[in-house]
């Protein structure tokens, strides 16, 4: 998400950070080059327009020129802008206040709504709420049985027929069970359409009519560039939205209609998608995500993620096997099951501040090896999990056949647990002699 364009714009401030003064000529050379960036990452020619002004009208001041660090307050105002250009502020659901708070989901069809649907419920659910997911997508062959299985995923309640006809009889259906079970929220996911035919923008209309939603959801598919702009025009003319949901934002999309979408619109962004999983859903936090743009990092962001993550007793749990060294393969398997929790590792990287938005070029995140760790522990034996130095020729060859990997690939497992263990000896022999732990 927003690799290209961050590696662009850390470049152009690495620059300004390293003149110790600035002149209104080099302030203009690095908008230029802000501009560039901005338009070659599909962001609208109109908003870049706007924004580089408003930056230049901030960037130039006396204030900034003769500061101590110019280039940092430069990078303070681009900040500050894209911020404003974002929304300035996160906006979760508004909740009715008398429940069930009606939710309407719409968009084009593969722009995600289904699965969002999905997302939705685990997020609601996260906050203890009662959720009724209700399947009004009647066109698409197998939505309604997707629907079905999210929804038990989730832990929510469902409402579908895969021989309904009428999207409309299915939202009052809905209505009436929500009132039964006294749901929180009624999730409606809708058929996909295109914007610019008619008779499916009028049925939805006429579904709004029924269903009478507090929140009209339009899920906007993050990688199809400008595009998306106008599609989400088109349905708020029709629909009168009342929040965009950034879907598949972890794709290699080039970001612009992400930063394009709330200023053309007016719409604000309440929602993106990072992934495939259920959790992958994350609140739009304006100040955040420009902070992941300009290579900042989002330690906020992380730390929640790792507390959803992380058991606060296991992790308890996990601190005294290491200090009295029981810390064993089994652990160590647990431990990347919590991480990988947390989403796609290449996303909890770009949260670190100080790592690029972007890996090197040819380096990658192997998610798949990590799978591969886990099916190798998993094949283990319990006594070969807490005692790895028994695992003998004749077991790494047991191990690999039921793993479905090599000999070679459990050789280096044991070899990569066998260093760690070495360092954790020597980190607490450090903290035991009070003295800081030094590699060598």
């Amino acid at each position: 998400m927003f690799g290209d364009l961050s590696q662009r714009l850390e470049g152009i401030f690495r620059r300004l950070r390293g003149r110790g003064k600035l002149s209104e000529q080099d302030v203009d050379e690095a908008i230029r080059e802000v501009r560039v960036a901005l338009l070659e990452a599909d962001v609208h020619f109109q908003v870049v327009r706007e924004f580089v002004a408003a930056v230049r009208a901030k960037a130039v001041g006396k204030e900034v020129l003769e500061s101590l660090s110019p280039g940092q307050q430069v990078i303070g105002v681009v900040y500050r802008a894209l911020v404003d250009l974002l929304g300035g502020e996160a906006r979760g659901l508004s909740l009715a206040s008398r429940p069930p708070t009606r939710i309407l989901l719409a968009g084009l069809q593969g722009s995600g709504k289904t699965t969002l649907a999905g997302k939705l419920a685990t997020h609601l659910k996260k906050k203890g709420k009662r959720v009724l997911l209700v399947a009004a997508d009647l066109a698409r062959p197998a939505a309604v049985e997707q629907l079905r299985q999210l929804a038990g995923a989730a832990g929510a309640a469902f409402v579908g027929d895969e021989a309904a006809r009428d999207p409309r009889e299915v939202a009052r259906r809905a209505l009436r069970e929500a009132e039964t079970m006294l749901a929180d929220a009624i999730v409606l996911d809708t058929a996909g359409r295109l914007h610019v035919d008619e008779d499916l923008m009028a049925e939805i209309a006429g579904l709004k009519q029924v269903f009478e939603p507090h929140e009209i959801l339009l899920a906007v598919d993050g990688m199809s560039g400008q595009d998306a702009v106008n599609v989400a025009k088109t349905f708020h003319e029709r629909l009168a939205v009342t929040g965009l949901v950034l879907t598949k934002m972890d794709g290699d999309a080039r970001g612009g209609a992400a930063l394009s979408i709330r200023s053309v619109t007016g719409v604000p962004v309440k929602y993106l998608t990072t992934g495939e999983g259920a959790d992958t859903l994350e609140v739009f936090h304006p100040e955040r995500l420009a902070s992941r743009i300009l290579g900042m990092g989002d330690v906020v962001s992380l730390v929640e993620k790792a507390q959803e993550a992380f058991d606060a007793a296991e992790a308890a749990r996990l601190q005294e096997k290491i200090r009295k060294d029981r810390f064993d393969l089994a652990d160590f398997r647990d431990q990347l099951r919590q991480v990988r929790k947390m989403g796609p590792l290449e996303n909890v990287l770009s949260m670190v501040p100080g790592l690029p938005g972007k890996l090197p070029a040819g380096a990658e995140i192997d998610e798949g090896g990590i799978r591969r760790v886990e099916a190798i522990i998993d094949s283990m034996t319990m006594k070969e999990r807490r005692s790895p130095k028994i695992i003998d020729g004749s077991r790494r060859r047991r191990i690999a056949r039921g793993s479905g990997t090599t000999v070679q690939d459990v050789n280096r497992l044991l070899r990569d647990f066998e260093e760690m263990e070495r360092m954790m000896k020597r980190f607490r022999g450090a903290r035991g002699r009070g003295l800081p732990l030094r590699m060598r």
